[in-house]
């Protein structure tokens, strides 16, 4: 699962850095950025739904913030 997760994420960030690249390099056309932000948005929604099925699985738990005891 966290493999799954791990290359999701690392897709996710390469979308991001073609969008860039895109945006650096076009000459007026923003085609190609479009396209790769949009393959990150649906990248990014893929993970969450991934994620939120392994917890209606049982297969992650999440998790709280533990609070620092006061001191004294």
């Amino acid at each position: 699962m966290g493999l799954i997760v791990l290359l999701l994420f690392a897709a996710i960030l390469a979308s991001l850095g073609s969008a860039l690249y895109y945006l650096l390099r076009s000459k007026g056309s923003s085609a190609g950025v479009v396209r790769a932000l949009t393959v990150r948005i649906g990248l990014s929604m893929l993970l969450f739904l991934l994620l939120m099925l392994a917890w209606w699985a049982g297969l992650i738990e999440p998790h709280g913030v533990q609070p620092i005891p006061p001191s004294g």
